[in-house]
Parts: C-alpha cells; structure tokens; sequence
C-alpha cells in the first residue's frame, strides 16, 4: 500500500508528509493545491489497490464500498493535531509508534548530516519498477530509495521539513502531541461538525470567520471562484442545506448545487 500511495502521488502531484496505514484502513496528510487535488489523489490510491487486490486475489469491486475523504487543515489546531494523530494509530494494530514499519514516522527529525542508504528507485529498469513497485510509470526524477527488503524508505519519501515546521523542529514536542492527541475532539472538529444546524445569522457569522481565515475577506466580497471553493468544505464541515448556502452566499441553488458536483466529482 505504501508504494501505491507513492506513486499515486506522483501522478496526482501531491506531497505526502505523513502516512499512516493499517489493516484495515490508512491516513495520509498531503500537501495539495486544492481540496479536490487531494480527493482526486485519494481515488487514485483506492482505483490502484482495487486493481492490484482483484489481480492477487481474483475479488472484483472489493472496494466498491470504500470511501474517501479530503479533509482541509485549515488551521495550526487541524494540522498539528492531524499529524500526530496519523503516526498514532500504529497504536490500532497494537504496536510501538515508533517502530511501526507502515508509517510515515521514522522520517521525522533524523540526526543533520545523516545520510540516507538504500537503492535507487530512479535507476531502476522498467522491469524492476513493474516487479517491485507494480507500475510502468517513469520515476526516473523521484527520490525514493528501497531498504534490503524492497520496502521504501520513509525519508525519501515524506516532506519531513514540514512537519518538523510545524512542530517548531521540536521531537519532543511532537511526541508530547502524539502522546495527548484528542481523537474524539479531532473526529468532531474536522469530520462531524456541529450536532445541530445553524440559525442563518448564525451561520453566516460561522462562514465569515472561515471566509476571514483562508481569504481575509468576509464571504459577501469573495470573487466567485474563491465561493466554488468555500461552497463544498462549508457543505461538507457544517452539515448545511442547498437553500441556506444559496441565501448565506448570494447565489441560486442551480449555482450551490454545480459547486457540489463540481467537488464531488473526486467522491
């Protein structure tokens, strides 16, 4: 799964920080230029494991019931708690975070100047790409390398200067998050949302503050295509109405339902 997850990446263009996989699911936070990037990547990885688990084991639609979801860290909260919350769920399969091999975490904060070791996943033949990495695609400008088991090394893969970033490049501080992670406050924050639907006054309010944080405007002076972009995360977060989108942004609900489709066209 680790490799699939590479090389869903590459062609998707998203930059994997941190990943998590288990057995029966996987997190993994990205870097990606839109909401719709990373759900698009997400698919990529489910359409590439169906495909390699219907070859292995003759199941077709395996995963026909399998969802995805891109969820935006929209703030230092989301994103801090978010990283630290993938590595733990090693914790799921009853194993030590810091050992756990289908992680993403022993890229983080390794010794200045240490040298990574391992082979090459640009020098290898497209032979060698289809037998260990099950793609013919070119990896010629990637820096993965492979450990003595054919198993990619973390490091090259992660962008670990940006979650060393965003734990102000503290260990400890990170193992401090990882260790006092809420999941049920994460689970409510980034995925439930609020138990019941908002008043319009409030709800406009509650818009404005997120329009404030990504657009430094209130959602009355967003240009259109920064509303296509609020629209699905609003719907999604908030658990909302076509009819009170359309009112809280001045638009028809032809236009809230177009914006929709157009997100949900990774679902």
């Amino acid at each position: 799964m680790v490799k699939i997850m590479a090389v869903a990446a590459q062609r998707k263009n998203v930059r994997i920080v941190i990943y998590a996989v288990v057995s029966n699911h996987f997190h993994a936070t990205v870097l990606a230029l839109m909401q719709e990037d990373a759900r698009a990547y997400g698919e990529e990885i489910k359409r590439m494991y169906a495909m390699w688990f219907s070859r292995k084991y003759g199941e077709k639609k395996a995963m026909k019931h399998v969802s995805v979801s891109a969820i935006v860290l929209e703030n230092e909260w989301h994103v801090r708690n978010a990283l630290a919350y993938i590595p733990r769920n090693a914790l799921d399969n009853g194993c030590n975070v810091a050992t756990y091999p289908w992680s993403g975490y022993g890229a983080m904060f390794r010794p200045k100047g240490e040298t990574l070791q391992g082979r090459s996943v640009a020098s290898l033949t497209k032979r060698d790409r289809e037998a260990i990495l099950h793609t013919g695609d070119d990896l010629r400008g990637v820096p993965w390398l492979l450990d003595g088991r054919g198993r990619l090394i973390p490091a090259s893969l992660c962008d670990h200067l940006y979650l060393e970033q965003a734990f102000e490049y503290d260990p400890a501080y990170f193992l401090k998050q990882i260790g006092t992670v809420n999941t049920a406050e994460l689970q409510w924050k980034l995925v439930d949302g609020p138990r019941r639907r908002l008043p319009d006054a409030e709800f406009l309010s509650a818009v404005n503050d997120v329009s404030q944080r990504w657009f430094q405007t209130s959602v009355s002076q967003l240009a259109m295509e920064k509303k296509r972009r609020l629209i699905p995360y609003i719907q999604h977060t908030m658990k909302t109405t076509v009819p009170q989108l359309a009112r809280t942004f001045g638009l028809s609900r032809d236009e809230i339902a177009r914006a929709l489709q157009r997100n949900n066209h990774y679902i």
